[in-house]
Order: structure tokens, then C-alpha cells, then sequence
């Protein structure tokens, strides 16, 4: 099977493709951005796509959602848990006093904002495509040039850790989700992605629909909203539900969502992973 994932070799999401158990012999497929790696699933040129979607310290991935919503088909099949730890890396000899600069894709940074804060105030930071752009990037620049990225890509592309563990939070999470062409079949212990948006902004909408899972006793994981990026005010929100699509109480209450909504995506069923 050919993952398509956020390139190049070195990142989180490299990782997580290792992760993901599914048979031996996955070809990683490197990719330039999550939109490349999603549409690279959706054109065929890929069986799969595996995308981050929520972090424990940075909240959900906006650029995933949105892509599950504004350009349908692919669906969940798995989820993956990988522990972070986010590293400060520069060409060895760098101190940190050194650093004048810090690349890195813009979730790692917020991750770090309180190191980058309190112990590198006022150097500047750039966005890099993922973590290890940012240590290739790092390694090939002008010294001073630190990349915030893990410790895999530092021994790939000849960097020196200069500061370990940087995250705000120890306890720090990225959940991945492996996108197909299909779910999965039902295991027993499952858990169910949906997004909706409501007909029109009325009391009692959400409430609603939320209803509808209180009344066949599913217990929901998850739930938040987006802008629908069309006018202010209008939103698409999302819930995780503990159960499979395909379970007589799920399929009872999706139809009973259905019947409330403007429009409901079901955006697969997986196994819940196990904690990292």
C-alpha cells in the first residue's frame, strides 16, 4: 500500500505511517504539503494518506478538517497516536546564544511557544512545509539557523540537538488519521467521525442534533466547529461518536442527525488506537 504523507523523510508523519500496522511492505510517498498528500489519495496515485488531525497542546489540524469537508471521498480508516517530543536543532557547534533564526512548520512552533518565548525572545521565526524541510533547511543555512524538528531528522540531515524537549507540554500528543478509498469493517471497539452544518442559525439546532446521540446512549469523544469559510457566522461542526457507523444505535442515530441537518458528511469508522 502507498501512504502518501508530509515530507521529506524525517517527519512525525513519517513516523506515523510506521505506525500504522497495516501490512508489510507500506511505501511511504512523500509529499510537499497535506493538500498534495490528500489529493494525491483522491487522484489514485496513492492507496492511502495519513494526516494529522488534532494535537493535545494546539487543539485540531484546520488544514485536515477543512480538507475532509471542502473536497470529500476519502475516509478514515485508522487513527495513530504518536507521542511528540519537539527538539531545537542547528549544525553541531551552534549554542544556543547562537540562534538567530528558527524554521519550522507552524505547528511544532506553537507547541514551543513558551521556550521560543522565554528563552530565544525576539529571534525570528519562519514557517517551514513540515519539521524536517525545516532541518534540511537548517543544515544547508548560514550558521545560526536552528530548526525546531525531531530527533530522526537531526541524525538524517547531520544536525546537533542543542535543546531537548522544548514543547510546552510534556504530555504531547499528535493523533494521525490514515485516510482510503473505505473504512474499516466494525471490530467492536470503534469509533465514528461525522461534520454537519445546520439549515440555518436557529436556537436549539446543535442541541438537537446532539440529542439524537443522547437517546441511543452513544458517548461522544469530540465536538467543535469551523468557519465554513463562506460567510461570517456560518459554521461545520464535527463530532467523533464512540461506536461504529455500521451499529444498529450509530445507523439510528446518524438517520435521526440526517433529518436535522443541511448537510451531513460521515467521514469514516476505525478502531479507536490505544494510547501511544
Amino acid at each position: 500500500m502507498r501512504i502518501a504523507y508530509l515530507g521529506p523523510p524525517g517527519t512525525f508523519s513519517e513516523e506515523a505511517v510506521a505506525r500504522c500496522e497495516l501490512a508489510r511492505g507500506d511505501e511511504p510517498v512523500p509529499c510537499a504539503t497535506f493538500a498534495d498528500a490528500y489529493e494525491a489519495l483522491r487522484r489514485g496515485q496513492v492507496e492511502g494518506a495519513i494526516l494529522p488531525i488534532e494535537n493535545s497542546i494546539e487543539g485540531s489540524v484546520g488544514a485536515t478538517l477543512d480538507l475532509l469537508v471542502h473536497a470529500p471521498g476519502p475516509l478514515i480508516r485508522r487513527e495513530v497516536l504518536v507521542p511528540v517530543r519537539q527538539h531545537l536543532l542547528a549544525r553541531p557547534g551552534t549554542r544556543l546564544e547562537d540562534v538567530r533564526r528558527v524554521v519550522s512548520h507552524p505547528q511544532p512552533i506553537g507547541q514551543c511557544s513558551r521556550f521560543l518565548r522565554e528563552r530565544l525572545a525576539g529571534v525570528p521565526l519562519e514557517p517551514a512545509h513540515s519539521t524536517a524541510d525545516a532541518a534540511q533547511r537548517a543544515a544547508a543555512a548560514e550558521p545560526g539557523t536552528a530548526a525546531i524538528a525531531s530527533r530522526a531528522a537531526a541524525e538524517r540531515y547531520g544536525l546537533a540537538v542543542i535543546a531537548e524537549s522544548i514543547q510546552d507540554v510534556e504530555e504531547n500528543v499528535t493523533r494521525f488519521v490514515l485516510l482510503a478509498h473505505a473504512d474499516e469493517a466494525p471490530t467492536g471497539r470503534d469509533r465514528t467521525s461525522i461534520a454537519f452544518t445546520l439549515d440555518r442559525d436557529r436556537p436549539g439546532g446543535l442541541y438537537d442534533v446532539l440529542g439524537e446521540f443522547a437517546r441511543w446512549g452513544i458517548n461522544l469523544s469530540k465536538v467543535e466547529s469551523r468557519p465554513m469559510k463562506e460567510a461570517l457566522g456560518h459554521y461545520v461542526f464535527f463530532i467523533d461518536f464512540e461506536r461504529h457507523r455500521a451499529d444498529a444505535e450509530a445507523a439510528a442515530a446518524l438517520a435521526g442527525v440526517r433529518a436535522r441537518v443541511d448537510r451531513l458528511h460521515v467521514l469514516g469508522s476505525y478502531p479507536q488506537a490505544q494510547p501511544a
